[in-house]
């Protein structure tokens, strides 16, 4: 690691992957800067921001605070995302652009100011959530699958551009996890997903934290532009 404690900021940290990856960082002494649209884990080394990342005026009203404070950011996690289980037939304009508004252009938000706060200290590690619908091409998944599509190419495209600031930026797919969206896919659906993985199982949180040890270990300096999807789906 390059230090015994990393700033990280994550978005999406109020519930599900993104309150435990929180939880997790924060029992190992980092310190944790996270965005979402209401309040997470307390804890005296979380600084947490009430914010819609999908708004620029509020993403440039966190990072201006954060420079104010000249805060020093080693890590950002892209974790918030949205999703949309529906036929393409059945899906309204509306849904199609509220997902890609979080899944993409919010991402996009925070990776463009962050990384420019990156570069100014020369370092800094991305990890972006995509998703195995990307690789499964899922037919009930077409919008959420093409918002993750894009993230993923825009990871891509950013590592080359990132990389001469000793800024890596990498993909973490997971395969369904014990989330909110999770419940809301007919039993029959996710045991087909599941079923199409090399290791049959729903994911778990010690599986996504793994990765992220990897992405961010300083062993990892060369290590960008890459995909890790969970259970051996490819």
């Amino acid at each position: 690691m390059k230090a015994t404690n990393f700033t990280i900021l994550i978005t999406g940290a109020s519930k599900g992957i993104g309150a435990e990856i929180v939880f997790h960082y924060l029992s190992l002494g980092h310190t944790i800067i996270s965005i979402s649209r209401n309040s997470s884990v307390v804890h005296e080394n979380h600084i947490q921001y009430v914010a819609d990342i999908t708004k620029e005026a509020e993403v440039m009203n966190v990072i201006s605070d954060l420079k104010a404070k000249r805060t020093k950011i080693d890590v950002l996690i892209n974790n918030a995302g949205i999703a949309s289980m529906n036929f393409m037939i059945s899906t309204p304009l509306s849904t199609v652009m509220e997902v890609f508004n979080t899944n993409v252009f919010g991402l996009f938000l925070l990776t463009r100011e962050v990384s420019k706060m990156m570069i100014s200290k020369n370092y800094g590690r991305i990890i972006n959530f995509s998703s195995v619908s990307v690789p499964m091409h899922l037919e009930w998944q077409s919008v959420y699958a093409s918002s993750k599509a894009a993230v993923e190419e825009f990871t891509r495209i950013i590592a080359k551009e990132l990389a001469p600031f000793n800024i890596t930026a990498n993909i973490l797919g997971p395969n369904p996890y014990e989330t909110d969206l999770i419940k809301k896919i007919p039993d029959v659906n996710l045991s087909s997903v599941i079923q199409q993985q090399a290791i049959k199982r729903k994911g778990e949180i010690n599986d996504i934290i793994h990765c992220i040890d990897f992405f961010i270990n300083e062993r990892s300096q060369c290590i960008t532009g890459q995909t890790i999807y969970i259970n051996g789906v490819f």
